[in-house]
This record gives structure tokens, sequence and C-alpha cells, in this order.
């Protein structure tokens, strides 16, 4: 019985291991998804010529990097990610640097919010496109 054991080990581990695997690429490829709408936003909230189509894309911007059940979704906002996953933070658990990257965006994003001038809520959009484009 224990040579049998012994002997289906490799093929019972690697049976485990398939599914974690599938698993986190699928994960890798729904924040990579996530991100990519995440930048396409951004850059319209730079080329958008009032404050609030910028807002209105940084906070589509937002609600990608933090998904539905993220502190600062915005039901009301749309959500262009809607189906592509949890959120890209989310998403990218386990890969901190990715992780670091996304948390600066969504801090650039809200602070792009909060401004009440164009040039400075452009500025923030270039900051965040930046930030997301960058690898």
């Amino acid at each position: 019985m224990r040579k049998n054991l012994a002997h289906f080990m490799p093929a019972l581990l690697l049976a485990c291991a398939l599914p974690m695997a599938a698993q986190a690429a699928d994960a890798n490829a729904a924040a990579s998804k996530q991100v990519a709408t995440a930048a396409a936003h951004a850059g319209m909230a730079l080329g958008a010529t009032d404050l609030k189509m910028v807002h209105a894309h940084l906070q589509h911007v937002v609600n990608c990097l933090v998904g539905p059940s993220g502190k600062a979704f915005d039901a009301k906002a749309a959500d262009p990610c809607k189906g592509m996953g949890d959120g890209a933070i989310v998403d990218a658990k386990g890969d901190a640097t990715t992780e670091a990257r996304l948390h600066t965006a969504l801090s650039e994003a809200e602070q792009g919010l909060k401004t009440s001038e164009l040039d400075s809520a452009h500025a923030d959009a270039q900051k965040v496109l930046s930030t997301l484009q960058a690898k």
C-alpha cells in the first residue's frame, strides 16, 4: 500500500496544483483586463474638456480598480469593468508590485476626483495613466 501511495503521490500533487495555477492565471488575466480598461478611462479623463467628464472617467478608473465590493466604488457611476473580475486590486492579490502600483493609481484618481480645477484634474489623470501603463 505504501509503495502504491508513493507511486501516485507526484500525480496527486500535480492534480491539486493545476487548478490553483489556472485560478492564478485567471486572476492575472482579469486584473490585466481591468487595468487596461482603467487606463483607457484615465486617457478619456485626460482628453475630457470639462471637469464633470474628467471626474466621471476618473470614477470609472476607481470602480475598475476597487471592484463592486470596494469602499470607493460608486454604484451611481458606470462600471466599465463589470463582469471582468472583482476589481484589479483584488484580482492582483499576491503580486505585491502590481498591487502597490494599483494602489498608487487609485490614490491619484481619488486626488483628481477631489480637485475643482480642470488643469489639476488633467494633471492627476495624466499621473493615473502613467502609473497604470508602467510595468
